[in-house]
């Protein structure tokens, strides 16, 4: 039976890698290179500075499909991933096609030894800027068995930058999200790329779900970091690592060894 192999997620900092725009985006700027170069020198300062783990996502080909993506974005992601892989081989590597194409990420994390993805959607329905978001957890199981790849699901409790269509307490989207859609970790973020995260709202899948993993996924900083991996397994940080807390600029990696210091105080 087919075991999908487990990460220590115990105060762990999951990095985020954005993309520039990718072939075929409306800001597709026309080099594969100049991606692949702004990735790796985004990874780098990150692993660097003390990341445990990298998170790429398609964050330049705004605005997002709401369901599947096209193939030459998949191909762009899969050549950007290949190449973060192949240069930080020992650090953990996830995907998130943007902005619900799960199965999109387990093929690239099957085609690159992803260790996991991140699924925005993965249960009920959103109202988001591309409309109403659905969950594809039927297919998105199918897939992972079909393909064979030990990549874990992190799904979105809520998620930003979208409202449940009905209303649903967040103890029991989370609960459906892990003894229905099977998700091996949830995260639970702030309504906003860069905004806090509740830190009650952790405290509440905490209890919901006591014996999985939780992250914060938005607005971690170094001066709330430490406060949230009291409640939460680990975060994923990025907005507050770029330059001048400006999601589209590159990382620095004073502020990833600020927020990583931060992370390990006691």
């Amino acid at each position: 039976m087919l075991r999908y192999t487990a990460m220590r997620l115990a105060r762990t900092l999951i990095g985020m890698v954005h993309l520039q725009p990718l072939p075929g985006s409306p800001r597709w700027q026309g080099s594969m290179a100049r991606v692949i170069e702004a990735a790796l020198a985004d990874a780098q300062a990150l692993v660097e500075g003390g990341i445990g783990a990298l998170l790429v996502e398609n964050f330049g080909d705004a605005p997002f499909a709401a369901g599947r993506v096209e193939a030459a974005t998949v191909a762009g992601v899969t050549a950007v991933a290949a190449e973060i892989r192949r240069a930080f081989a020992e650090t953990p590597l996830g995907v998130n096609v943007l902005k619900n194409d799960a199965r999109a990420a387990l093929a690239v994390a099957a085609a690159v030894g992803g260790r996991f993805i991140r699924v925005n959607v993965h249960a009920g329905a959103v109202v988001a800027d591309q409309g109403i978001v659905e969950t594809d957890a039927y297919h998105t199981l199918r897939d992972r068995r079909l393909l064979g790849v030990e990549a874990l699901i992190f799904a979105d409790v809520g998620g930003k930058h979208a409202v449940p269509l009905v209303p649903v307490e967040l103890e029991q989207a989370a609960r459906d999200l892990v003894h229905r859609g099977l998700a091996d970790a949830l995260v639970v973020s702030g309504p906003a790329t860069g905004q806090a995260t509740p830190l009650a709202d952790v405290k509440r899948v905490r209890s919901a779900v006591p014996d999985v993993p939780v992250l914060v996924g938005s607005g971690v900083t170094a001066e709330t970091v430490a406060e949230l991996l009291s409640v939460a397994d680990g975060a994923i940080v990025g907005t507050a690592v770029k330059r001048g807390d400006d999601v589209r600029n590159p990382v620095d990696r004073g502020r990833v060894e600020r927020l990583v210091a931060a992370a390990r105080r006691p």
